[in-house]
C-alpha cells in the first residue's frame, strides 16, 4: 500500500530544526493513518511550542487538524509584532505577562534575567516533571536546550534556546519576547527570585560589616531570602552589565 503524502514548507527560524536539504523550501512527508498536524510537525523534530500559526490548504487549522492525502501545510513560528488572534487555533490565549521558568542547565541565565527585572523561577535539581506542572500551574514560559521537553502533549509555552552562550541567550529572550520596553532591572533578587524594596538602614545595620554602615545609607532587601543589597563598587558593574545586555552587546 502506497504511503499518503503531505507538502510541508517551514518558515523563518522554525528552520532551525530542520536538517539542510529541508530548510526553507517545500518537501514532501510521507504518513500512514491519520496523524494529527501536531505529531508530523513534532516528527519533524519541532516543538509544538515554537508554532503560533498553521495554514492547511488556505486555512488555519488547529494542532488536532488530521492530515490528508495531498494537504499543502505551511507552518509559521510565534508572531511577535502582528496581532493574528482572529485566525490563529492553536491556543486558547497567549501568555502576555512574561514569566518564566528555566530548566536546570541555565543557572546563569536565570542570574542574568532577574538582573534585568525578569519574574524567573530556577532550581538546579528540577525534574521534568515539575517544570511543566509548575509552568502550567503559574502561567509560565518555559526556557530550555531541552528539545524533548517542550515536546511534552502538557506544555503549552515555551521556548528552545538556540545559543549555548549566557550572554547570547539573554539576548535571544529579549529578542523572541520582545522585552526591551518592559525591562525593570534590579527588581528581582539575583539568588532566589523575591522582589527586593528599599529598607531602612536602621533595620539592617547590625547585618553590615562596619565599613558599609560608615560609608553608605541607600539599602534594599529581597523580601523572600532577606539579602541585603546596596550600591556599592559592586552596583557599577551590574549596572554596566545591564547596559550590555539591553544595547545587545554579547561579548561579556
Amino acid at each position: 500500500m502506497t504511503a499518503s503524502k503531505v507538502r510541508f514548507r517551514f518558515y523563518e527560524e522554525l528552520n532551525d530544526f530542520l536538517p539542510p536539504e529541508r530548510k526553507k523550501r517545500d518537501f514532501d512527508y510521507a504518513f500512514d493513518g491519520k496523524p494529527s498536524v501536531k505529531d508530523a510537525i513534532e516528527t519533524c523534530r519541532i516543538p509544538h511550542t515554537e508554532v503560533d500559526l498553521i495554514i492547511a490548504n488556505g486555512a488555519s487549522v488547529g494542532f488536532d487538524y488530521h492530515l490528508k492525502d495531498g494537504d499543502r501545510i505551511a507552518v509559521y513560528p510565534v508572531f511577535e509584532s502582528i496581532d493574528i488572534t482572529p485566525i490563529v487555533k492553536l491556543r486558547d490565549k497567549p501568555l502576555r505577562k512574561t514569566r518564566f521558568i528555566l530548566d536546570v542547565h541555565l543557572g546563569t541565565l536565570a542570574r542574568h534575567l532577574r538582573l534585568l527585572g525578569m519574574d524567573v523561577k530556577y532550581r538546579n535539581d528540577y525534574e521534568d516533571e515539575e517544570i511543566v506542572r509548575e509552568a502550567l500551574e503559574e502561567h509560565r514560559i518555559i526556557l530550555t536546550r531541552d528539545r524533548l521537553l517542550l515536546c511534552r502533549k502538557a506544555v503549552t509555552h515555551g521556548y528552545f534556546l538556540r545559543s549555548t552562550h549566557p550572554p547570547e541567550q539573554v539576548a535571544e529572550v529579549i529578542r523572541r519576547f520582545d522585552l526591551v520596553d518592559s525591562l525593570q532591572p534590579f527588581r528581582y533578587c539575583m539568588q532566589c527570585n523575591g522582589e527586593i524594596h528599599r529598607v531602612d538602614k536602621s533595620e539592617i545595620e547590625d547585618q553590615l560589616l562596619p565599613r558599609t554602615r560608615k560609608y553608605y545609607d541607600v539599602f534594599y532587601r529581597c523580601s523572600q531570602c532577606g539579602k541585603v543589597y546596596w550600591e556599592g563598587p559592586h552596583f557599577e558593574g551590574l549596572a554596566r552589565q545591564v547596559e550590555q545586555f539591553v544595547n545587545g552587546d554579547t561579548e561579556n
